[in-house]
């Protein structure tokens, strides 16, 4: 036994040796504030300790279109957007507690609730009386909770390969999602966090391989290396969440409804995007072959088109005046 206990102690020295070998330190936030951060970046306090990066960008008049990203994203993905709405909207994208420049949240809390409590809280600051909203994958969700609590500020939403729907994924996810599942793993993954891990997930979050660029991956695991996001991320995977019923949306039959999906998705399955559509059967769907989880971003042009499409139907940007002379 005592033979047994040193050969234990040694092998704990071995791997907390390794441990610090492989140690991937946090970036103090200025450093990626002075990366990733703009002229239209702003951080708001909603609360004390949770400052929440944001960009406000387009025609402060025009309608307003909110954008929510996905789990472990930041607004940055939705920079295709921008540059193809912003004429003629007032866009507003935002990071999430836990995500991009804003940070861990004070309360630990990452519930889609407390994270429709954060858009809520940057709706009101900005003074934004009515506005459209989109949501890819987990900021769907985030998007859908938001538009069933406060569905008078939601004149249009917009679910982009959302997640929330009863739906599997038709294969295993990316590694570093089956990571996140495995506590030890886990716990690791909070101080060593590979390149390749980061890279490998989004690789295969995607089906347009130019979208994985190096720049995008250097972004992304550097993001996730902000002080406190990555005990952040730990801690929303094992947070509790229960899928969407029929019931649930039920008040959301009527409120315009814009469904995108990449028919390759291998995060959430093209089967959610058929489930949403039956329980929201006024909505509008669009599917894109050859498209994985991130359509705004895979397949910008047409994304951006329909949802052009739709807002011009249901929140209309004001016809330009007219030239005088």
């Amino acid at each position: 036994m005592k033979k047994l206990g040193w050969a234990l102690a040694a092998l704990a020295v071995v791997l907390g040796g390794a441990l610090l070998l492989l140690r991937t330190p946090d970036i103090p936030l200025d450093e990626l504030k002075a990366r990733y951060a703009n002229a239209d970046s702003q951080f708001l306090e909603v609360k004390p300790g949770l400052a929440v990066h944001v960009r406000d960008e387009g025609p402060r008049n025009a309608p307003a279109l909110l954008l929510v990203h996905g789990s472990n994203a930041s607004l940055h993905t939705w920079e295709p957007w921008v540059a193809r709405l912003s004429g003629h909207y007032r866009i507003i994208s935002l990071d999430l507690q836990g995500h991009g420049l804003t940070g861990p949240d004070p309360a630990a809390c990452y519930t889609p609730a407390c994270m429709a409590d954060t858009v809520e809280a940057v709706r009101a600051r900005l003074g934004i009386p009515e506005m459209a909203l989109a949501g890819n994958s987990m900021g769907g969700l985030v998007a859908t909770s938001y538009a069933l609590k406060h569905p008078d500020r939601v004149a249009a939403l917009i679910l982009v390969d959302a997640s929330g729907a009863p739906i599997k994924a038709d294969g295993p996810p990316p590694i570093g999602f089956r990571i996140a599942q495995m506590p030890v793993l886990r716990s690791i993954a909070g101080i060593v966090t590979p390149r390749s891990v980061v890279a490998e997930t989004l690789k295969k979050s995607v089906s347009v391989p130019s979208v994985a660029s190096e720049t995008a991956i250097t972004r992304y695991w550097e993001l996730l290396r902000a002080p406190g996001n990555r005990r952040a991320t730990m801690e929303r995977f094992v947070t509790p969440r229960t899928p969407w019923s029929a019931g649930d949306l039920a008040t959301l039959k009527g409120k315009p409804t814009l469904i995108l999906w990449g028919r390759e998705d291998a995060l959430i399955s093209v089967a959610a995007a058929s489930w949403f559509k039956s329980v929201l059967p006024e909505a509008e769907l669009h599917i894109y072959d050859n498209i994985g989880h991130l359509p705004q971003e895979e397949a910008p042009d047409r994304s951006a088109a329909d949802v052009e499409r739709f807002l011009a139907t249901h929140w209309p940007a004001p016809a330009a005046p007219a030239a005088v002379g």
